[in-house]
């Protein structure tokens, strides 16, 4: 009872036709991601899934179709105009300050035999040398198309991923950076909560005039490749790739909370919560992100010391900051020029003033 292709045009006053909008009696098959299946209605999956139905009616010649001739032509040169436009802006950033910036592993040894030098070469071995206690390999005699068959029974419930390096170029050295990265939004949404809090700039502000009143020292640092401290709270596998050494090819089980995964930024934050509760602070209600502890001045003033935590960027605010900074580096690897008086936090200068007694 569909419209057909003779009747799926209305015919104006001046002779122009044009093509009936219309999904009228039509209904798709659909199978689902658990196995089953059943007919949807052709206007529901043209609101939810417009590409992929356009690229379904192209492929099964039903295109011509009075219920898709009206506006599958339109949705795929959408598709392809986004595209374009990504593609474009994508490998526009061949470059960055001058310095070309490769897009692969093996273009970072070609760019640096063509300049003879070893700038990219030596990022990628400080990242891969840091990030190797991410990834464990899965030594049981399985190959990844074996696992993806289903013949690995202590993997059913893992999740496949895909695992890629990305390059910078840093703005104050011109130095090369490399960092190893998971397609964390491959995997299945988890049931979790995801959400990873950060310091507000007010409390920052406060915290900085609370230095001021009270004559307190401000030291901060900055935690050495922070996520990947905390264990990796999903069931994820990947093949190792070029970045894998010896262990290229092979299952390789993600043990810690790497770079692009869901909970990653949640699970950092929880270990670091941990760490700073075991030094005596205590989380403010109106700021998660800022934590007190009682302290008192050697002239025996009290007042609250304060860590203000920016994902792995930690303010401290003490009259013995560097004990608190001491604390932190038994228990993780901090950047030695981040550790000391703050110079900048949150990308803003911070420097200190003594103005003229009146």
């Amino acid at each position: 009872m569909a419209i057909s292709k003779d009747d799926g045009f209305v015919i104006s006053s001046g002779g122009n036709r044009t093509a009936k909008k219309t999904t009228h009696r039509w209904e798709l098959c659909v199978e689902w991601k658990d196995g089953t299946s059943n007919w949807v209605k052709l206007k529901d999956l043209k609101d939810s899934n417009p590409v992929e139905l356009a690229e379904y009616a192209v492929a099964n010649l039903i295109v011509d179709e009075p219920a898709f001739k009206w506006w599958v032509p339109l949705t795929l040169k959408k598709r392809n105009r986004v595209i374009a436009k990504v593609k474009s802006k994508d490998w526009r950033t061949t470059h960055k300050f001058g310095i070309r910036v490769p897009k692969s592993i093996n273009a970072a040894y070609c760019i640096d035999e063509e300049n003879g030098n070893n700038c990219w070469a030596d990022a990628l071995n400080k990242e891969i040398s840091k990030v190797s206690v991410a990834g464990e390999a899965y030594d049981k005699g399985v190959t990844p198309e074996e696992v993806c068959a289903g013949k690995a029974p202590d993997l059913i419930g893992f999740q496949e991923i895909g695992c890629h390096m990305i390059f910078d170029v840093k703005m104050s050295d011109l130095s090369r950076k490399c960092h190893f990265v998971a397609g964390g939004h491959t995997t299945e949404a988890p049931a979790s909560l995801t959400y990873s809090s950060v310091v507000s700039r007010d409390s920052v502000r406060i915290a900085f005039l609370t230095a001021a009143l009270n004559n307190l020292d401000v030291q901060a640092c900055d935690v050495t490749n922070a996520y990947l401290n905390a264990p990796c709270r999903e069931k994820i596998w990947f093949e190792g790739g070029a970045g894998c050494g010896e262990d290229r090819g092979k299952v390789m089980i993600i043990k810690r909370a790497l770079y692009g995964l869901r909970l990653s930024g949640a699970a950092w934050t929880n270990m670091l919560a941990q760490t700073i509760e075991e030094m005596g602070f205590t989380s403010t209600v109106v700021d998660p992100d800022v934590w007190r502890r009682r302290a008192v001045k050697p002239s025996g003033k009290e007042y609250y010391a304060l860590l203000l935590v920016f994902v792995d960027d930690i303010l401290i605010i003490s009259h013995e900051a560097l004990k608190h900074i001491d604390a932190l580096k038994q228990v993780y690897t901090l950047k030695p020029e981040s550790a000391g008086p703050s110079a900048m936090f949150l990308g803003a200068d911070v420097s200190k003033m003594q103005t003229a007694s009146g």
